[in-house]
């Protein structure tokens, strides 16, 4: 068992060790983690020993809250109300659902911005695409890197959008995070827990994608990671898991949303695209996700699929993805939610 004593926002170093040390001597491992602006020290042990209102008298002490799940921050029993996600300036876990949308890899600046400007006019706020490409292949496409990093920047200037980029390994991390508004963390490097620790000693926020294997638990463990660096920003993916099935690239696991919404307050999204892995199914799979009660969509848009360096049979036409938006709005307001009006719209 676990038990989280939640610091004032304004306690003293002293209050901190007062607690902290009266913790160690009962016999409990302790770990202080900053969480909001205030210290949280986390207790572990036979916190059944634990008199929260002893702990209550004491100096700087806002409140204890026993945990019985392994994750501790990321859960319902630490927060309660969902969190909200500011992706500069752009919401992620609020009523209007985040749509992210574009390219699997950035492979030129007249592909990156012909569909940039074709997802927002039909309504996205984020841009994704990738500059870093880990691959099944060593002899598959790997990105542009530093170029498409550059490339991305550079769109977002001319258009607005969020950028919304993978991070391949630690070494890159910090020129990604420079033009990245939200990291993406792949099923690949889901459980690279030097990566999550780096990402989560940054504030940049992170989409976390389920690994291809990886448990609901697994997942909010991983996230864990980046919590209890101090990183608070963290929006969940499912992006549908390794099965049996052979008709398609992945099986998208639409029950993980309920159950995550239940077990976490953290946002989650789903990622159509891999999920299901054929252009002519993303549709059905992403108006599925919304109405299971989706936070937001990361959809695989590109100008010519054909030529696409990577995912281009998973990819979206632009007039595809906005015939696709259309029918989002829909389903959105059957479940009380928004998306963003086209641009031709406004």
């Amino acid at each position: 068992m676990i038990m989280l004593v939640v610091m004032k926002p304004h306690a003293s170093r002293a209050e901190v060790l007062a607690v902290r040390e009266r913790l160690l001597s009962m016999g409990f491992s302790v770990k202080e983690v900053p969480v909001d602006g205030r210290v949280t020290i986390s207790a572990s042990g036979d916190t059944g020993r634990l008199d929260p209102e002893e702990f209550a008298s004491l100096g700087g002490v806002e409140q204890t809250i026993p945990i019985s799940k392994p994750f501790r921050l990321v859960g319902r029993e630490f927060r309660k109300e969902n969190t909200e996600i500011i992706v500069d300036g752009e919401v992620v876990g609020g009523k209007e659902l985040a749509i992210i949308a574009g390219p699997c890899s950035v492979e030129s600046w007249e592909q990156v911005l012909q569909t940039a400007e074709a997802v927002k006019e039909a309504g996205a706020k984020f841009l994704r695409g990738g500059a870093y490409k880990p691959r099944t292949s060593p002899y598959a496409f790997q990105g542009l890197k530093a170029e498409g990093l550059a490339l991305l920047r550079e769109v977002k200037r001319v258009t607005g959008l969020k950028i919304v980029t993978e991070v391949k390994d630690v070494q890159t991390l910090n020129s990604v995070a420079e033009v990245a508004d939200m990291i993406q963390i792949g099923a690949r490097n889901m459980s690279n827990y030097s990566l999550l620790e780096a990402a989560g000693d940054l504030r940049t926020p992170v989409l976390l994608k389920r690994g291809i294997s990886a448990t609901i638990e697994e997942l909010l463990m991983s996230a864990e990671y980046l919590l209890a660096r101090g990183n608070q920003n963290v929006v969940l993916c499912e992006r549908g898991i390794r099965t049996f099935e052979p008709y398609t690239r992945n099986t998208l696991d639409l029950n993980a949303i309920p159950v995550v919404k239940k077990l976490s307050h953290l946002p989650i999204i789903v990622d159509p695209s891999h999920g299901i892995g054929v252009w002519d199914g993303v549709a059905s799979m992403a108006l599925a996700g919304v109405a299971a009660g989706a936070d937001g969509l990361l959809i695989e848009v590109h100008h010519d699929p054909s030529k696409a360096l990577s995912d281009g049979h998973q990819s979206l036409k632009p007039e595809r993805f906005k015939e696709l938006m259309e029918k989002i709005r829909m389903v959105a307001a059957a479940v009380d939610r928004t998306v963003g009006e086209s641009v031709n719209a406004q």
